[in-house]
């Protein structure tokens, strides 16, 4: 059994203590195998962990491993000429006919092999790890057919054991609809969408399923049947919803017990309260917010009020969010979103841990999974705070760096 113990330390435990950031200062935490044993002000160190060799942070921060909770990193191609084409005045339509769009992601995550999707997520992961990621969610979505979403979800798997990050994969098959079954949505779901969620689970490969519920996607009738599909194979939903417009998805997600309901721009106060009587996570979604030049914002105010937990995510993809970076998300929720510095550590930490349904992390708290950050900082804020400005001075995964 081997023990650490980390002293002199700026502890943001996101514990609600009753301190912002529930921060202790002059701190110490000792770690246990992969588990937090115990954490608190240095003076109160308990006797039986006096003897163990002080590691002296010389007062850095110390924070919960930060947890992506919405990412699409695994993919073929990028969309790079897509991006120059709208800049240079194309429009949606010119774009889809010049190839761009999902169409193109869907094509080029088909023809690559699996060997080839890993190369192409790992620097992806690597520069999320880089800044402090322990924990990650990678969906499914660009395949549209049984054997491409299957190898997806294998992927992001594969993930896991090539780096010391722990994944959580979302069954996203309700992304889109495939050009072979253009007009035929209610056909898609029928032949390849529920098959191969039935297979992938047989499989091990999922851990919730998710949809895009819009109207350039599918309807709230036909996510519900995607959702009858998972609860009745035991597994947890979350969804793409009041993105691009108002369809009452967040309600259906909500009477569902959603882990989460993600992005929000158009939500109203009902379906705010929907999910706080659920107790689903708002994730929100500043990067695609951003590339995507919108306007409308997500109902902060609403979510406070009514005391909706709220994530944040980078919704690393192709094409809406081509972002790796958990920290610039941070920020972007701040300076977009009008989210305080705070709410911005809870979202990458605590909240973010619910949005997968996980309890063992997102706090600094005896019991919890050692995955700490520790950062060349003195106030949380900085995190928030900084732009392009990588604070990290060492990560530690389950007790491990």
């Amino acid at each position: 059994m081997s023990k650490r113990l980390l002293t002199n330390a700026q502890l943001a435990t996101l514990t609600g203590n009753g301190k912002p950031y529930g921060l202790i200062e002059d701190g110490a935490l000792v770690i246990e195998d992969d588990k937090i044993a115990w954490c608190g002000k240095a003076l109160d160190l308990p006797p039986q962990f006096s003897g163990l060799t002080a590691e002296d942070l010389e007062s850095r921060l110390v924070t919960p491993g930060l947890i992506d909770c919405h990412t699409h990193v695994v993919y073929g191609g990028d969309r790079a000429r897509e991006f120059e084409m709208r800049l240079q005045g194309a429009s949606y339509e010119e774009v889809a006919r010049a190839g761009g769009g999902i169409v193109s992601t869907v094509k080029a995550t088909r023809e690559a092999s699996e060997d080839e999707l890993l190369r192409l997520a790992l620097p992806r992961v690597d520069a999320l790890i880089s800044e402090g990621v322990t924990t990650l969610e990678i969906k499914s979505g660009y395949g549209l057919d049984l054997e491409t979403e299957l190898r997806m979800l294998r992927t992001a798997k594969r993930v896991a054991q090539m780096r010391p990050v722990q994944v959580r994969t979302s069954f996203l098959g309700a992304h889109a609809i495939p050009p072979e079954y253009k007009g035929r949505s209610d056909d898609y779901l029928k032949d390849v969408c529920l098959p191969a969620l039935e297979t992938a689970h047989a499989e091990g490969l999922v851990d919730a399923v998710d949809g895009f519920c819009e109207g350039i996607a599918f309807s709230p009738e036909q996510i519900a049947r995607v959702f009858d599909k998972a609860k009745e194979l035991g597994i947890p939903v979350k969804l793409h919803a009041e993105q691009l417009s108002n369809l009452g998805g967040t309600a259906l997600a909500a009477s569902y017990r959603a882990l989460s309901a993600d992005h929000l721009e158009y939500l109203d106060e009902s379906g705010v309260k929907a999910l706080s009587a659920s107790g689903s996570v708002a994730v929100l979604l500043p990067g695609a917010f951003y590339t995507l030049r919108e306007t409308q914002q997500p109902p902060l105010d609403l979510l406070r009020h009514h005391k909706v937990p709220i994530a944040l995510a980078t919704d690393c993809n192709p094409g809406s969010s081509p972002l790796a970076s958990l920290l610039l998300t941070m920020n972007m929720g701040c300076t977009l979103f009008r989210m305080t510095p705070e709410e911005s550590l809870a979202g990458v930490t605590r909240e973010a841990a619910k949005a997968l349904g996980l309890d063992d992390r997102g706090t600094l708290l005896a019991g919890k999974r050692a995955d700490l950050a520790i950062w060349n900082v003195k106030h949380p804020a900085e995190l928030s705070y900084r732009i392009g400005f990588n604070a990290l001075q060492k990560r530690i995964f389950g007790g491990s760096e």
